[in-house]
């Protein structure tokens, strides 16, 4: 004969007789009176207008001028660059260009890219992360994503390897200001400290070493379109080579849209003629053209640029709530000519 077992039954899973489980919490439910929609729909349309305006005012006080040089100016070297046998030649052009107001503050200086695709998915997965912070095992066994950018045509692996690497943006500039009363004088820039503090110190190491960092790299290859190994990109700055190079780890920070710019300095303001900014003025860039865009139809040019503490010159946002703070009013509008027509009373809604 069976024995009756304690909790057995229909009710052994009824939950416990509280509040919480029965549902018996205190509550407020909203009355959703006309008066009460229309007010949350005018406030809304008012606080992102407001928005708008104080981002937007924020944004016209940012400068930001642009060269394109992929052309033009630099006509001979761009039709250089379209031939691969030239990829180690030299070309050297300077564009010109006027700025009209004087850059006040911190100066930004940014290369650009038009049409050029960093976000495509077989493109960004083509590196090695793990050879990127130096282990020594992926210097010479690559992952099998940086194909077929992993070794060269002797068999060596390359280092840094995948597509990322090898279309390293490799144009340099030196920017030179022409006064009034005076020669030429070379715009100084910052060209360390460009990178985010957890690129440089956290994603990207160089290989282990108790001799040079050309030994480190030793039975390595540079990628297929550098014209200068891994371990000699600074010549100036032997703390500036290898994987801690601040320009590769710029770049290897992909984009998200076709077209952006990185950063490539920050005006240096410890000059007296530039103590407060970039003065307005006649302007040339010394370009030395090796970067190819035919391939891609793409264009390139040099940004200047002043930030503020919302960042560079970007009309999306602010544009972004003025356009919902249109819809939003409209919205409003609608509902209370729908109220005042056929609308009934609020007090009808709560019975």
């Amino acid at each position: 004969m069976a024995k009756n077992q304690v909790g057995a039954g229909p009710f052994a899973r009824r939950p416990d007789n509280s509040a919480f489980k029965q549902q018996r919490l205190p509550a407020w439910s909203p009355s959703l009176t006309p008066h009460t929609v229309l007010s949350v729909f005018y406030g809304l349309s008012l606080i992102c207008v407001l928005l708008g305006i104080w981002l937007l005012i924020t944004v016209q006080n940012t400068y930001q001028l642009k060269v394109d040089y992929t052309n033009g100016s630099c006509k001979k070297c761009f039709e250089m660059r379209k031939y691969p046998a030239n990829a180690t030649k030299n070309c050297i052009c300077t564009a010109n260009f006027k700025v009209p107001k004087a850059f006040l503050g911190d100066v930004f200086f940014y290369y650009g890219l038009i049409n050029f695709h960093q976000n495509l998915r077989r493109y960004m997965d083509s590196r090695d992360d793990a050879q990127l912070v130096g282990r020594k095992k992926s210097l010479k066994f690559p992952s099998t994503y940086c194909k077929p950018f992993a070794y060269d045509e002797n068999g060596l692996p390359i280092a840094p390897c995948g597509a990322v690497a090898n279309s390293k943006f490799n144009d340099s500039f030196r920017l030179v200001y022409h006064q009034l009363d005076g020669p030429a004088v070379t715009v100084p820039l910052h060209r360390r400290g460009i990178t985010w503090y957890t690129d440089k110190n956290i994603k990207f190491h160089n290989p282990p070493t108790n001799t040079t960092l050309q030994e480190a790299f030793q039975g390595t290859a540079q990628p297929l379109y550098w014209q200068r190994p891994v371990y000699d990109l600074d010549p100036e700055d032997p703390n500036n080579n290898g994987f801690i190079n601040d320009d590769l780890i710029v770049w290897m920070r992909e984009a998200a849209f076709p077209n952006f710019k990185k950063l490539y300095g920050i005006l240096n303001r410890a000059h007296a003629l530039f103590s407060h900014g970039l003065p307005a003025g006649n302007y040339s860039i010394i370009i030395t053209y090796n970067f190819p865009v035919q391939y891609f139809q793409g264009k390139k040019e040099v940004v200047v640029s002043t930030v503020t503490w919302f960042g560079g010159q970007n009309y999306f946002l602010p544009i972004a709530y003025l356009v919902s703070s249109g819809m939003t009013f409209i919205a409003a509008i609608v509902l209370t000519v729908i109220h005042v027509k056929v609308g009934r009373d609020g007090k009808n809604m709560e019975e």
